[in-house]
């Protein structure tokens, strides 16, 4: 589905926070404390996403693949997540926030999964923001799993796969508008190929801890010089300007 933005921000912004390992190493800190960091920028953004016109924020916070990185580091992550989801929640209601949390919940701690299923109970009226949070998220598995659970011998529509694709509680995964990602590397890492289809990619070298509304706001500037054509042609016909077509520097 594609998005109209109405000249406002784009209604679904994707980010990977990329970057709070080499933030702490910059400043001879353990892993830790760059992921505590890396709350307090989240915190950050997620207060400037609805002015800016964002109605929906995903946040990749960890993937299925972190699994591999020391004990210690993964512990630390999944108390940080927990406590975030607990101290976090009653802003979030106040502020009209919805949080859902995408991805595999069946290797959490419990404590984790408990918080996530208060907290989305607890949110679940805010309309201002729906922010979603993957955790043991993969895409390639979400995908996979979703064409497992097709009961028809006729292959789904691209709406009905979207749906398969969604928690049950959005009951629609929205296409992806703007993904942002921190930290200087250009990958998407495994995180929502099918919604970021056509979604407008937005690279920075600024570490996720150091990552704020100004980033944010910058971003979606870029985005709002971009001309989003999902296959057809530009409004004159092909001869777009450069400025709608691309954007130098470090965004593509």
């Amino acid at each position: 589905m594609q998005s109209n933005l109405d000249g406002k921000g784009p209604p679904h912004v994707a980010i990977i926070m990329d970057g709070n390992g080499r933030w702490a190493r910059a400043r001879g800190l353990p892993r830790s404390a760059g992921h505590r960091a890396g709350v307090a920028a989240a915190r950050r953004v997620v207060e400037a996403a609805p002015p800016l016109g964002i109605s929906a924020l995903t946040l990749f916070a960890f993937s299925s693949d972190n699994w591999q990185r020391p004990t210690a580091e993964v512990g630390a992550l999944m108390g940080l997540l927990e406590r975030y989801v607990r101290d976090e929640l009653c802003q979030l209601v106040e502020s009209g926030i919805r949080l859902t949390v995408i991805g595999r919940r069946s290797r959490l701690p419990n404590g984790l999964i408990h918080s996530i299923s208060a907290a989305e109970i607890a949110s679940a009226a805010g309309n201002r923001l729906d922010l979603r949070i993957a955790i043991d998220y993969s895409s390639r598995d979400a995908i996979a799993d979703a064409a497992r659970r097709w009961p028809f011998a006729h292959p789904p529509s691209r709406a009905a796969f979207s749906r398969l694709l969604a928690p049950p509680r959005l009951g629609v995964q929205t296409d992806v508008d703007l993904l942002i990602r921190s930290g200087g590397e250009k990958r998407l890492s495994d995180f929502l190929l099918w919604e970021a289809a056509y979604a407008e990619l937005h690279f920075v070298d600024t570490l996720w801890p150091d990552f704020g509304a100004e980033e944010l706001r910058m971003a979606i500037a870029d985005f709002s010089r971009r001309e989003r054509r999902f296959g057809g042609l530009s409004a004159d016909g092909g001869r777009a300007s450069g400025a709608a077509m691309h954007q130098p520097g470090t965004s593509i």
